[in-house]
């Protein structure tokens, strides 16, 4: 996942600014001061005006091609599209996705401010003491839109070869084997935290800026085992560069069929990342229900269906109150992860 919490290795900060893009990607695309710029000369809507009646912002919280941003665009190109104004794509990285999620709270509950947001999201209250919103109550959840299994992968030349044999052989060497991830608290690190507290593991966590370098550093050796999305690592894995232990799912994934589950390897997990779109606390119930309305047909399609799938994410469903829910059991699941493993931030 190129979507990261927090590294040592770098601040999770960034100031690149968006690079140029073209074909489907570039159209609708208005990134930083462009397009604060845009939603500020936009038409005020009317007290009476229906909605919408003037463009849309989705405020992303990392920067541009990551998984959010992915997922931001798949569902909110066409939903624009379909509720007949353009959707402007702001991006505000920062502090786990905070910045952008702060940015919504404090927005008007008018249906013009949305943001997409992934599984650190439901990790942020426990990392963080002390945040600027409650990551519940100031926000009100429109849809689940995509849930993305990942893959346990390892050096190539690690001796386990299946999810079995790699319990065994990390019980017997407690806290010698090490473990990459795209950033401390991420969703790939708390599910190796998970994965060790329930086979009672020991291993050294090595926080990378992203997925890329964690990768690198798997194929040349220096960490033998790396949790990711799929879309991540499958073609290093059919090269032979890595080994696959399996995707942490209950059923094999229709994009990647040959990738066989942690219950086929005898050691049943489960361990995703999601993505969901917020809206803040008051927005009005019924564009709430209008948003997800549009959002299920827009993921029930043949089309967004395909492309979701062919990259490992299974298309999200259900009402904004399916969501919360949702939402609620990420939130107190992490909370045990994070306070089992005592992870914190600084250490």
């Amino acid at each position: 996942m190129s979507d990261y919490p927090h590294s040592k290795r770098a601040s999770t900060r960034s100031t690149r600014s968006l690079e140029p893009e073209s074909g489907l990607r570039r159209r609708l695309v208005l990134g930083g001061s462009a397009a604060a710029a845009a939603w500020s000369a936009a038409p005020l809507a009317s007290a009476q005006g229906a909605w919408p009646n003037k463009p849309i912002r989705m405020l992303v919280g990392y920067t541009p091609g990551g998984f959010t941003d992915n997922m931001a665009r798949t569902v909110g190109e066409p939903l624009g599209r379909v509720l007949g104004q353009p959707m402007l794509f702001d991006y505000k990285p920062g502090a786990n996705s905070q910045i952008a999620v702060d940015m919504l709270a404090k927005s008007a509950p008018d249906g013009y401010t949305l943001t997409t947001v992934i599984a650190a999201h439901s990790a942020n209250p426990s990392l963080y003491p002390k945040m600027p919103f409650d990551a519940q109550h100031d926000i009100v959840p429109v849809a689940l839109t995509g849930v993305a299994p990942l893959i346990l992968v390892a050096n190539a030349s690690f001796p386990p070869n299946n999810v079995a044999e790699l319990v065994a052989y990390a019980k017997a060497r407690p806290g010698q084997l090490n473990f990459g991830s795209s950033g401390k608290g991420a969703a790939a690190h708390l599910a190796m935290e998970a994965f060790m507290s329930a086979h009672g593991l020991k291993m050294q966590h090595v926080p990378y800026k992203g997925t890329q370098p964690a990768l690198t550093d798997l194929i040349g050796g220096q960490i033998q085992l790396l949790f990711d999305v799929p879309l991540s690592m499958v073609q290093h894995v059919k090269a032979g560069k890595i080994k696959s232990f399996g995707v942490a799912s209950e059923k094999r994934l229709p994009g990647y069929p040959d990738l066989n589950t942690f219950a086929e390897g005898g050691v049943p997990f489960i361990a995703n990342t999601w993505s969901m779109i917020l809206a803040p606390a008051k927005t009005p119930k019924e564009i709430v229900a209008r948003l997800n309305a549009e959002s299920n047909k827009i993921l029930a399609s043949a089309a967004v269906r395909e492309k979701l799938e062919s990259t490992g994410v299974v298309p999200g469903s259900g009402s904004p109150e399916d969501a919360a829910a949702f939402l609620a059991s990420e939130i107190a699941r992490n909370a045990k992860v994070i306070k089992d493993a005592g992870v914190k931030l600084d250490n």
